[in-house]
């Protein structure tokens, strides 16, 4: 008896080692072709006739019910195309829904940005974007991005050539809001921040024209370089930190995405930014493959960081640009698993057999069961190329995982 015992616990240890792979499940619904676009009918999805919708994040509240944040903006022909609108307009949405991955319902609009209340000069004055909803100790944190445009400079000076879009975009930094329930959140009952909770340390880009507060020359760049973007936030159990992951960017013949990590001892910081790069996955040429949108998760059934994060060129994934799952013992040193990291192809199955591929699929949320298995994933999706839209036709999908 004690021999088998042994097996079997020698067997259940290596099967908690073994890495997580997610399967995609199919969604109910179908596609259609409407003039120039495809469209998407289905419950799993949140879009709107007359609205971009894009990143979305869920949590499930003490109600039972599953509570999404998700960023919209206007469209229509008079208005920018997707590209640049999203950096100008974004605003925040509430939604809700008694299923953790269909039917979720617009509420209201729960944040824009701060000129909209007056204040033109607060670094979240123009557009609020990136939602990242999560808990702790029993209070709601939502981490969102904002930026404000600084205004244009005297030309020759450095940032002289940048447009308002160009310039908010280098404005854009990473804030908090706290809350006890969403009750508070609809109301405004709450308090917003009157600095970002991180500010870029080094501005290098090989462009003064094109830069805003460069940095002086021969200054390396450092993860939170020119902006602070994508917020993922995980407790590590070890010690009890927050871990906040963030995007910056660098200009490395061309641009490219690349992470770095703060820590701090409350989910509202202060956070103390690292030197060191993370998702640190190397092209050939020496240069950092190019990535974003991590949602970064601790599992205790794997014992285990977890981080899903969109790969534009399929180095991380190993074949081709979609969605891929990096690992870490430490939540610093993150490795490709070794069975692979391609998580989630660029493409949507239904119930009725049919799949469709689609160009955009990306700011992956995941909504974790009582083990930190995923449960559902939220994706902003885009059947067609999304930079130059103006009609709307982008949307979030949730799908089921295994």
């Amino acid at each position: 008896r004690d021999s088998s015992l042994s097996i079997l616990l020698l067997f259940l240890a290596a099967c908690s080692q073994q890495d997580l792979t997610l399967i995609p499940g199919p969604i109910p619904g179908k596609a259609e072709v409407q003039g120039e676009r495809t469209r998407i009918t289905s419950p799993n999805t949140l879009q709107h006739p007359d609205d971009f919708v894009w990143g979305a994040s869920v949590i499930q509240g003490d109600d039972g019910k599953y509570h999404m944040l998700y960023s919209t903006w206007d469209t229509g022909p008079d208005n920018d195309v997707f590209s640049n609108a999203w950096v100008l307009y974004s605003v925040i949405n509430y939604a809700v829904s008694d299923y953790p991955d269909h039917g979720f319902e617009t509420v209201a609009t729960v944040l824009r940005g701060r000129m909209h209340e007056g204040d033109s000069l607060a670094w979240d004055a123009q557009a609020v974007h990136n939602p990242h909803i999560k808990r702790f100790n029993g209070t709601y944190y939502l981490y969102y991005i904002g930026n404000r445009d600084p205004g244009p400079v005297k030309e020759g000076t450095p940032g002289w050539a940048l447009n308002k879009r160009n310039r908010c975009q280098q404005s854009q930094y990473t804030g908090v809001i706290a809350f006890e329930k969403f009750e508070d959140l609809l109301s405004g009952n709450f308090t917003r921040p009157q600095e970002p909770l991180l500010k870029p340390r080094t501005r290098v880009r090989d462009d003064p024209a094109n830069t805003l507060s460069p940095s002086p020359d021969g200054t390396r760049a450092l993860p939170d370089n020119l902006i602070i973007v994508n917020p993922s936030v995980v407790r590590r159990p070890a010690d009890g930190k927050y871990l906040l992951y963030f995007k910056g960017n660098l200009y490395e013949k061309g641009w490219r995405g690349a992470h770095g990590l703060a820590i701090g001892d409350t989910p509202e910081g202060p956070f103390i930014a690292r030197d060191e790069f993370v998702f640190d996955i190397r092209n050939e040429d020496g240069t950092i493959a190019s990535a974003e949108d991590p949602f970064v998760w601790y599992s205790r059934g794997h014992k285990c960081f977890y981080a899903l994060i969109k790969d534009f060129s399929g180095k991380i994934t190993g074949s081709e640009p979609g969605l891929a799952v990096l690992r870490s013992e430490d939540g610093l040193d993150w490795k490709i698993p070794e069975n692979g990291t391609v998580a989630i192809r660029k493409e949507i199955t239904f119930t009725n057999g049919n799949t469709i591929p689609v160009k955009n699929l990306e700011r992956p949320q995941l909504l974790l069961d009582a083990r930190d298995n995923p449960l559902v994933l939220y994706a902003a999706c885009s059947i067609e190329p999304v930079g130059n839209k103006r009609d709307g036709s982008t949307f979030n999908v949730h799908i089921p995982l295994k």
